[in-house]
């Protein structure tokens, strides 16, 4: 009997690169085509992932973005979670503002312009939320720029003041010519990094972050893998399997940094010394029970957006048989 070709699509991250280099065996019985997409830049298999995954259906299993993927099941689309999570990032370290704003604090926000993505990437759902909730920011008094079509159709922000710039708009360009006075983006242009024109909103932004984690104990979740339904619905055990094939994947990155010359950064080593001894060797778990204090203020934070009607069980979005993980 010949075994089961499916296609997982991910990002080149170093946790990817064992499963990219075949050191990590998938699932008994699956023959897996890793595949190397990117969202906004073009990789070896293109670019554009979460929208060839949630709207062309083209990959059996892909990295996707979790408030689109909460979406996608809050409207009984066929997707299925599992509770691993390649992507993590702090809102603190992606919020930048231009020097001749004025902006010294999140507050200083209302009544600016502020550049975004689109409202379901989920580094804008997260940093609207932090703003809101940690911050005390009237999202209401920003005038948000939108610089993507939204993925999933979410509807008119009520209450939001929003303009919407061509796609393919340079972002940082807006910023540069003083068209807008901040950004929130997960990967921030190039045109907007190393220039004095620009600066972080906060001054010591890894302070922050660390403070942030250590109020709430969890490092904010931007991805998780997921599945075409049917292919899971015919096996099952797939669930299962995957996420032990990513963490040990993981696992097998995380020892890539014994070496101090693994990466291109001189002191990566060090940076990963610092960060074990700050928020501890476990800060990036998978599994449920260790993520749901994060899933369940996130999915606030989107019913809070209006992008879902209501709050939803964090179990909803998972296969179950990785309930109890």
């Amino acid at each position: 009997m010949s075994d089961t070709q499916l296609t997982i699509a991910l990002e080149r991250y170093d946790r990817h690169v064992p499963i990219f280099m075949g050191s990590v065996a998938p699932p008994a019985g699956v023959q897996l085509r890793p595949l190397e997409v990117g969202m906004q830049t073009a990789h070896r298999d293109g670019r554009d992932r979460h929208r060839r995954f949630l709207q062309g259906r083209e990959f059996d299993i892909a990295e996707t973005s979790l408030s689109s993927h909460i979406i996608s099941v809050s409207r009984g689309e066929p997707f299925v979670g599992i509770p691993v999570f390649p992507r993590r990032l702090f809102s603190q370290n992606h919020i930048l503002v231009t020097a001749a704003s004025g902006i010294e604090n999140p507050k200083d926000l209302e009544g600016k312009r502020v550049v975004i993505n689109a409202f379901q990437v989920t580094m804008t759902v997260l940093a609207l939320g932090d703003l809101k909730f940690e911050y005390e920011v009237d999202l209401t008094k920003v005038h948000w720029i939108s610089t993507y079509d939204e993925v999933l159709e979410i509807g008119a922000r009520e209450g939001f003041s929003v303009a919407k710039v061509p796609d393919g708009t340079d972002p940082g360009q807006l910023l540069l010519s003083g068209d807008a006075d901040a950004i929130i983006f997960p990967h921030p242009p190039a045109s907007v990094l190393g220039t004095d024109q620009i600066r972080p909103l906060f001054a010591d932004r890894k302070a922050e972050a660390l403070r942030y984690f250590g109020k709430l104990g969890y490092y904010p979740i931007m991805h998780l893998i997921a599945f075409q339904a049917p292919v899971i619905e015919a096996n099952p055990g797939l669930a299962q399997g995957i996420a032990q094939m990513w963490d040990a994947a993981k696992a097998e990155a995380d020892h890539f940094y014994e070496d101090p010359g693994y990466a291109n950064l001189a002191f990566a080593r060090n940076e990963f010394e610092y960060q074990q001894d700050r928020m501890g060797a476990g800060a990036w778990p998978s599994g449920l029970a260790a993520n749901r204090a994060n899933l369940e203020r996130f999915i606030t934070y989107m019913a809070d957006q209006g992008l879902i009607a209501a709050a939803m069980p964090v179990e909803d979005l998972f296969h179950p048989s990785t309930l109890d993980s």
